[in-house]
C-alpha cells in the first residue's frame, strides 16, 4: 500500500509528506528533501477550513494558521506526531474546544492536534473516572451523575474538554473547597515533548505529573486523566445577593468563604439600572438544600433585591446554557473576546477594583460580565499554577466583547487589560493564563517569580527542542 493510500482523505487534499527544507506539508508528489508523515489511524489534512479553524479561537484576536492539522485516532497517533515534529524541529499544540482567547492553542507553520477525535469516557467508578482529554466536562457530568457521582469542581462554561482545563488551572464555584480543577486530578497519560507516552500520578512519576497540570502545555500533552468524583447532590438552591458598596461585598464574600455557608460561592459586578455606577452581587448556591433554608442572617445585603431560584444539580452546573444558546443566536458568540482574568491578593482587592471601576464603562466591557469572588489558596497544591501568596485570593476577571468588532476596539481593550495586569501585578497579583494580555518572556519570568528556574528546567527535561504549545510565548 502506498503512502497516499495510507492517508484518509479530507476535501482531496490528505498530507502525505513533510518538505524539510521548504518547511511545508505535501498532499501529492515528492522531492527529494521529503520525508513521509507517520502511519496513522486518523487523519493528517491541510485544506483550507481545517487550516482556519486551527488558526481562530473564541478571542478572535488572534490567528496563527498552522500547516496542517491531525485528527488522531489513537493516543498512538498523537506519540508518532511529536516524535515526527520533535525529530524535525516542527511545532505542536494540543486544541480542546478552542475557547482560549489569544491563541494559546495555536500554532503558526505547525501541527494543531484537534482533541475532539479522542473523547471516550472509559471508566465511571465510586470515587473517580477516565476520561481522553477530548471529552468535554459536561459530557462527564453527565455520565456521572447517572452513577449518583459527580466531578467536584466546574467552570461555568462546561463544554471546555478535561485536557483544556488541566493544562491551565480550572477555577469555579467549589474552588473555595476543593481547589481548581487540577488539584481533582489523581493520574494522567501523557505525550512529552520528546514523544514519550508517560502514565504519572503523585505517587509515580510525580515530577511530570505536578509539572503537567497546570503546566500550560509546554511540558506534555494530555492525552487521558484520572480525575475525582464525590457524590452528587440532586438539587441547588441558587441565590444573588445584591450590594451597593464594594466594601460590604468584600466583606460578606470573605465572610461566607471563611464559614463555607454556601457549597458554591461566585460573585460579579453588574452596572446599576439607573447608570449610576457599580453594584455587585454574590453569585452563590446551597446543594441539597434544608427546607425552608433562607439566606444566612447578618449580612449586609439588600434583602429587598435577593433573588431565590431552585435547580436541578446539573441544571445548576450548566446554568449559562440558555445564556450561552442566545449570545450564538443572535451572532455575539462569533465577535472578539479580548478577556483579562487576574488573581488578586484580599488585602489588596478593594484598591484594584475600585481603581479599575473608576474609570470602566460598559463600553470598555461590551456589556460583557465582569467576575469577582474569592477563593482560598490553601487547597491549592500545583506548583505551576500562580496564585498571590496570601490565604485568600480574588478572581477578578473582565470578560470583554469587543462590539463594534473593529480593530481600533479590539486594540482598546487590549491596552486596557494590560493596564489592569500592571495594575495588579503592582498589587501582588497573578495572572491567570487563560486571557488576552501581551505577555514578554520578561513578564513571564516575573510571573513565576521564584518558581521560574523549576518550570524553566522542567521545560529543558520535559521538552528540549520547544516543540510544544508555543501560543503562550513563553520561550523564544
Amino acid at each position: 500500500m502506498s503512502v497516499a493510500d495510507r492517508r484518509s482523505v479530507l476535501a482531496g487534499a490528505a498530507v502525505v509528506a513533510f518538505d524539510r527544507v521548504g518547511r511545508g506539508w505535501l498532499t501529492s508528489g515528492r522531492t527529494r528533501n521529503a520525508v513521509a508523515v507517520p502511519d496513522l489511524d486518523g487523519t493528517l489534512v491541510s485544506d483550507p477550513g481545517s487550516l482556519a479553524a486551527a488558526a481562530d479561537d473564541f478571542g478572535h484576536t488572534v490567528h496563527r494558521r498552522p500547516v496542517a492539522v491531525l485528527r488522531p485516532g489513537s493516543v498512538g497517533d498523537v506519540v508518532a506526531m511529536v516524535r515526527f515534529a520533535n525529530r524535525y524541529g516542527i511545532q505542536v499544540a494540543m486544541r480542546g474546544q478552542g475557547h482560549a482567547t489569544f491563541g494559546q492553542a495555536q500554532v503558526a507553520g505547525g501541527v494543531v492536534i484537534d482533541s475532539g477525535t479522542l473523547a471516550t469516557i472509559h471508566h465511571i467508578g465510586r470515587h473517580s473516572a477516565v476520561v481522553d482529554a477530548g471529552v468535554r466536562w459536561h459530557e462527564l457530568a453527565t455520565a456521572a451523575a447517572a452513577h449518583g457521582r459527580t466531578p467536584p469542581v466546574f467552570t461555568d462554561y462546561i463544554e471546555l474538554s478535561v485536557g483544556g482545563t488541566l493544562s491551565g488551572a480550572g477555577i469555579g464555584g467549589t474552588t473555595q473547597r476543593y481547589g481548581f480543577q487540577v488539584d481533582t486530578a489523581l493520574e494522567l497519560e501523557v505525550v512529552t515533548g520528546t514523544g514519550e507516552l508517560r502514565r504519572c500520578s503523585a505517587r509515580h512519576d510525580a515530577a511530570l505529573f505536578e509539572a503537567v497540570l497546570g503546566g500550560l502545555g509546554q511540558f506534555a500533552i494530555v492525552v487521558r486523566a484520572t480525575v475525582a468524583l464525590v457524590p452528587a447532590p440532586a438539587s441547588a438552591r441558587g441565590y444573588q445577593l445584591f450590594y451597593r458598596d464594594l466594601g460590604d461585598y468584600l466583606h460578606d464574600q470573605r465572610l461566607l468563604l471563611a464559614t463555607r455557608r454556601f457549597s458554591s460561592l461566585e460573585g460579579q459586578v453588574a452596572r446599576r439600572a439607573d447608570d449610576s455606577g457599580w453594584e455587585f452581587f454574590v453569585d452563590a448556591a446551597s446543594y441539597d438544600p434544608r427546607p425552608g433554608e433562607a439566606p444566612p442572617a447578618g449580612l449586609r445585603f439588600d434583602p429587598a433585591r435577593t433573588v431565590v431560584t431552585d435547580y436541578d444539580y446539573l441544571d445548576w452546573v450548566d446554568r449559562l446554557a440558555p445564556t450561552v444558546a442566545f449570545l450564538k443566536q443572535i451572532g455575539a458568540w462569533d465577535l472578539p473576546h479580548p478577556w483579562l482574568d487576574v488573581f488578586l491578593p484580599a488585602s489588596r482587592t478593594r484598591a484594584v477594583v475600585e481603581s479599575v471601576l473608576a474609570d470602566l464603562t460598559l463600553a470598555d466591557t461590551g456589556q460583557g460580565p465582569v467576575l469577582l469572588y474569592p477563593f482560598a489558596t490553601a487547597p491549592l497544591r500545583r506548583p505551576f499554577v500562580q496564585v498571590p501568596r496570601e490565604p485568600v485570593a480574588f478572581l477578578f476577571s473582565l470578560l470583554r466583547t469587543a462590539v463594534p468588532p473593529a480593530p481600533e476596539v479590539v486594540e482598546r481593550m487590549l491596552a486596557g487589560n494590560r493596564a489592569v495586569y500592571d495594575l495588579a501585578v503592582a498589587a501582588g497579583g497573578k495572572r491567570y493564563p487563560i486571557g488576552s494580555v501581551h505577555l514578554s518572556q520578561a513578564d513571564w519570568r516575573a510571573h513565576y517569580g521564584p518558581d521560574w528556574p523549576a518550570f524553566a528546567k522542567a521545560k529543558q527535561r520535559y521538552d528540549p527542542r520547544r516543540v510544544l504549545t508555543p501560543g503562550h510565548g513563553i520561550f523564544s
